[in-house]
């Protein structure tokens, strides 16, 4: 709905010296808006108020009076341009108006024409700021602002998907446009967009509201006029859409009102032609917009501005028209006036009246009301300044300016329902079917997922983590599990999350792997299980040589280290053998303690370098001879060689070779299960088998366990990555899923689920008798099978080992004790048998 008023008014600027006589007596103003609206039943009254307190105020266009023009657009763009074009004909210096966008667009290029200033106080579509409608000023807050508020609301709240109701005209499809843009930048976006036409009946829009309630967001962002908008809600309440679990975001414009607007009620009650009761804050942007108009002639006739009016040459009736296009006149010093208004500072009912280069006012701010039952209560703000606070914008214009999410306040809410519990913002549509879930129909490692006969129809571990996290979300999530594949291979994952993309399944899952392709068309969860690639070769069973002590050095080195030996040895026996009486004795025995002396140097400090080579040549020689391969890592992949190598069926290891690698195809073996794994291991490249094998960490833990550490994993894993549940692009489930998965992994939970499927031993490192499985395995096996008789052995020996451990004096302590106990009269026990000594 569209408010214009037209003035006409010579004003003479306070404070400075002016011929009052040369101004005119009269201004014309126009106003134009449709009578017969919530807007304008409120506006009509307050726009004459201001003219009244303007023409009754001698410090504002002393000598000049206002003369108001109403005319009513009866909200028709065609009838509103013939109104306008009537109100051109009587000269006016300016109108207030008009009250709807669309009628707005279609009169700024009347007044474009004819340079006259337009003053919309409810006009809010953005592109009316526009360089294309130089004459066009908004006395309003834009829904440029509005927008951006309600964008901050959403992400405020954590909703990341809105469904918009608007009306089909500039202003609705203008400002839902810039919304769009707003909420794309908090990565929030509008699922759907609800439009209805102007004035459409009751029934359109009860069909409209039932199609969107059967959707997935139950965030509305209604964007109406408020004529149309009381229907909107109405029907809302009869289709129940005002009960729990719904948001409905309405913006009406709410300023920062002063203590003047009681006087504008008390000034109200007094008017002669008073029409309604009703009153809006679109009624104070009306009063502003008169006095913004009389401030501003009265600085235009202080520069030397006049009104006067030209013909347009091009404006004319021909073929004996009945239009009096003649009638119309162009505004001399329309541009004057309007730059005038531009430069304008003051403060009105509305708050501080001032204007920004985009003809915009400047620090828009709104309140935030929370609607329930018959009233409504303040809980917070929002500006452009600081964004959402419970703190007034005056008090934080203070201060610098912080628009951070992180600051954003408000005060507790009473939501749709009457409770205080904030609405997820989504359901599962209303279609009364589960969510499909695709499972990996696998034949392989079914410990993660495989075919079930109970209720479910799967199991495993990822089927496990999927229900403990649904179990954790605050509301029931009906789903339904389906196989995909034939059983008879495993299926290709790639395709398995592309019929997720294409909405064939809700969701994945299983072991599918977080994969950047996949990443570009889903949405996954937080991971449950870390992966990555890693390579498996397998191990030669040698056996060590009892002369492989002298590997480390060769002949040379040890002859020459011998050597160096006695030569220490022999010099310090001719240093010593005079003076120090170890070194005398029979040749013997002096040739005994040179030997010693000698051995006794390789502890010495300057020996440290040698030892410790000859440790770490050891260690390394021991090491290297576990493995059968040559190869040690991916870099010792040899890209020019023909080894085969093995990946299992359906994983995304293939691609990874062929694309990153750039391993030719003709060397990948494709494998489907663990048996085929150790085949091809055993076989060897030069017997139809592979070199390695190349697969995730999570199923190569699982083999090496099961086939008792034969093999060995080399290097370290080259891809990190991980496993988590995949779901259609922007599904708010994926979310609260990841907040579910972080929560069993913070008490626990998900170690138990793993435990329950995964307790496996580690085979990565190189066997020993204190690491392999396998000797621990047989070493438990045979102490089960001796029995008690092997634990009193163990205990005898210990006891050995203790007193051979004793000192000297210690010894003979209990040997003396148990002399004394042999002397000692046996006594006798409670069955009347000797007991034996203590």
């Amino acid at each position: 709905m569209l408010l214009i008023f037209s003035t006409w008014v010579p004003v003479e600027g306070m404070g400075q010296t002016g011929n009052v006589s040369a101004r005119p007596s009269v201004v014309n103003v126009g106003a134009l808006f449709t009578f017969d609206s919530v807007i304008g039943r409120a506006a009509k009254p307050a726009i004459a108020a201001a003219v009244d307190d303007v023409n009754s105020d001698s410090t504002v266009l002393p000598g000049t009076k206002l003369n108001l023009l109403f005319h009513d657009t009866k909200c028709s763009g065609f009838l509103g341009t013939i109104e306008a074009l009537e109100l051109m004909e009587k000269d006016v210096a300016a109108v207030i108006g008009p009250q709807s966008s669309g009628i707005a667009h279609i009169i700024s290029h009347v007044v474009n024409e004819l340079h006259v200033p337009l003053l919309s106080f409810s006009a809010t579509d953005p592109t009316l700021s526009a360089l294309q409608f130089p004459y066009f000023l908004r006395t309003t807050q834009s829904d440029y602002f509005q927008m951006y508020a309600i964008a901050d609301l959403v992400e405020f709240y954590g909703w990341r998907e809105v469904i918009t109701i608007f009306v089909d005209d500039d202003y609705g499809r203008s400002g839902i446009s810039v919304l769009g843009d707003a909420l794309v930048k908090k990565r929030a976006k509008i699922s759907y967009k609800a439009a209805f036409t102007p004035g459409a009946p009751r029934s359109d829009i009860n069909d409209l509201l039932v199609g969107v309630n059967l959707m997935e967001s139950r965030v509305f962002v209604v964007h109406v006029n408020p004529d149309s908008g009381l229907t909107i809600f109405s029907v809302a309440k009869n289709l129940g859409m005002m009960s729990a679990g719904y948001v409905l975001l309405h913006f009406a414009i709410t300023p920062q009102i002063l203590n003047s607007r009681r006087v504008l009620h008390l000034r109200w009650k007094d008017l002669k032609s008073k029409e309604t009761s009703s009153f809006n804050s679109y009624a104070l942007y009306a009063y502003d917009s008169i006095w913004l108009l009389a401030r501003a002639l009265d600085v235009f006739f202080n520069e030397g501005g006049k009104i006067s009016f030209s013909s347009d040459p091009r404006l004319h009736d021909t073929n004996g028209s009945t239009l009096h296009l003649t009638a119309l006149r162009s505004f001399d010093e329309g541009q004057k006036l309007f730059q005038t208004l531009l430069g304008m500072n003051f403060t009105g009912l509305t708050g501080q009246i001032q204007f920004d280069p985009d003809k915009n006012l400047i620090r828009p701010a709104f309140d935030i009301l929370n609607v329930g039952g018959t009233g409504s209560r303040r809980i917070g703000y929002w500006s452009n300044y600081s964004g959402i606070s419970v703190v007034a914008p005056e008090i934080l214009y203070m201060s610098p300016s912080n628009t951070s999410s992180g600051n954003h306040h408000l005060y507790s809410v009473i939501w749709p329902g009457e409770t205080t519990n904030q609405p997820r913002g989504w359901v599962f549509p209303n279609n009364g079917k589960p969510l499909q879930i695709a499972v990996p129909y696998r034949v392989s490692y079914k410990e993660f997922v495989t075919k079930d006969k109970g209720p479910l129809g799967v199991k495993g571990y990822c089927i496990d983590i999927f229900e403990a996290a649904v179990n954790l979300l605050p509301y029931a999530v009906p789903h339904t599990y389906m196989l995909y594949g034939d059983g008879l291979r495993n299926p290709s994952y790639n395709n398995l999350v592309y019929s997720v993309a294409q909405n064939k399944y809700d969701a994945a899952v299983g072991d599918v792997t977080i994969i950047t392709n996949r990443t570009k068309i889903v949405d996954f969860t937080q991971p449950f299980m870390e992966s990555g690639l890693v390579i498996v070769v397998p191990v030669k069973e040698t056996k060590t040589s009892p002369w492989a002590f002298l590997g480390p050095f060769t002949a040379e080195m040890w002859c020459v280290t011998g050597a160096f030996f006695l030569f220490v040895g022999a010099v310090v026996w001719i240093l010593e053998h005079r003076q120090n009486h170890e070194f005398r004795g029979p040749p013997s025995q002096q040739l005994m303690t040179i030997f010693w002396f000698s051995f006794s140097t390789m502890f010495f400090a300057h020996m440290l370098i040698i030892n410790s080579s000859y440790t770490a040549s050891l260690t390394s020689i021991l090491t290297v001879q576990q493995l059968s391969t040559q190869i040690e890592g991916i870099d010792t992949f040899d890209i020019s060689s023909n080894d085969p190598i093995g990946v299992q069926d359906g994983s995304f290891a293939y691609n990874y070779l062929v694309e990153e690698l750039k391993i030719p195809e003709s060397r990948l073996r494709s494998l489907k299960n663990a048996d085929e794994y150790a085949n091809a291991l055993q076989l060897g490249p030069k017997s139809g088998g592979v070199a390695a094998i190349v697969d995730e960490l999570p199923y190569i833990e699982l083999f090496l366990y099961n086939t008792d550490c034969k093999f060995r994993t080399v290097g370290q894993e080259f891809t990190k990555s991980g496993w988590g549940f995949a779901f259609q692009r922007d599904s708010p489930l994926a979310v609260d899923l990841s907040t579910a998965i972080l929560q069993l992994s913070e008490n626990g939970d998900l170690q138990k689920i793993h435990d329950k499927w995964l307790s496996l031993q580690s085979c990565c490192a190189p066997s020993s008798e204190g690491t392999n499985p396998r000797v621990r395995k047989r070493r438990s096996r045979l102490l089960s099978l001796r029995g008690p008789d092997v634990h009193w052995g163990q205990q005898a020996s210990r006891n050995l080992i203790d007193f051979v451990d004793k000192r000297e004096a210690e010894i003979k302590e209990i040997l003396k004790r148990k002399s004394s106990d042999k002397k000692r009269p046996t006594s006798q026990s409670f069955d009347g048998q000797p007991s034996s000594p203590s």
